[in-house]
């Protein structure tokens, strides 16, 4: 008898599907609102295609260089998203994948999108709801003022915030900051524009909550491909793919 063994990643993406349709349903929401980005960070891109296999189409990168490489093979066959902390010196880098930025946190780098973009890109403004001195991300009181300056600019289009609960948190104790951020969202929508419409919070410990707080994105990785390789380990095994 032949046992077919499943895909650790479809069987993964099988799960937090389900559990955000589960999430979803309980907070009386639309699951088509909600929008499953599969942060890839430190897995090579046939793993991508692993999931890309099973249905997956929206991939975040929290690093510009893993980013290129992958869109690089990868191309048109997926969505990029970017939602690590983003230098200036990198954002050309960015705009050539096509990405949408998730995480504009001040207006020098809004600025530098704007001047190197030659079409509108979509961005989101993170927010660190925590007050955490280690995220990055505005503060929820000058916020208003980076959305002033956003929008001000033709080659930004300005979608939503994000943002990251505290990791040790996790589950039910993440809610306040998801909550708080769709409240910063709610302001927007009513003083600036309708377009800012987007909540990209919630990650592989805490995203069924994200979900029943109005949560639009959830940037889910292990959930779906498992632990990360350690970088110096990941590297060796590459090295030794391109030498067989």
């Amino acid at each position: 008898m032949t046992v077919t063994i499943a895909d650790p990643i479809a069987s993964g993406l099988e799960r937090v599907r389900r559990n955000i349709d589960e999430a979803a349903a309980a907070a009386g929401r639309d699951r088509s609102e909600v929008e499953l980005i599969a942060v890839s960070k430190g897995f090579p891109a046939a793993a991508l295609q692993r999931a890309i296999s099973s249905g997956q189409r929206d991939f975040g990168e929290n690093r510009v260089h893993e980013l290129s490489g992958k869109f690089s093979e990868l191309g048109e066959q997926a969505e990029w998203h970017f939602v690590g902390r983003l230098q200036r010196n990198k954002v050309r880098q960015v705009l050539e994948t096509g990405a949408v930025i998730h995480s504009v946190d001040r207006t020098e780098l809004a600025a530098e999108i704007n001047r190197r973009a030659e079409t509108p890109v979509r961005v989101l403004l993170e927010v660190n709801v925590t007050g955490e001195p280690q995220k990055g991300g505005v503060g929820p009181r000058e916020l208003a003022r980076l959305v002033d300056s956003a929008l001000g600019m033709p080659n930004l289009q300005v979608i939503g915030l994000m943002t990251m609960a505290p990791k040790a948190a996790g589950g039910e104790l993440a809610r306040p900051y998801f909550r708080e951020l769709a409240r910063l969202r709610d302001q927007m929508l009513q003083g600036y524009s309708a377009m800012i419409r987007h909540l990209s919070m919630g990650m592989s410990q805490d995203y069924r909550v994200a979900v029943e707080e109005g949560a639009t994105m959830v940037r889910i990785g292990e959930a779906i491909f498992g632990p990360r390789t350690p970088p110096q380990t990941l590297r060796a095994e590459q090295q030794g793919e391109s030498e067989r």
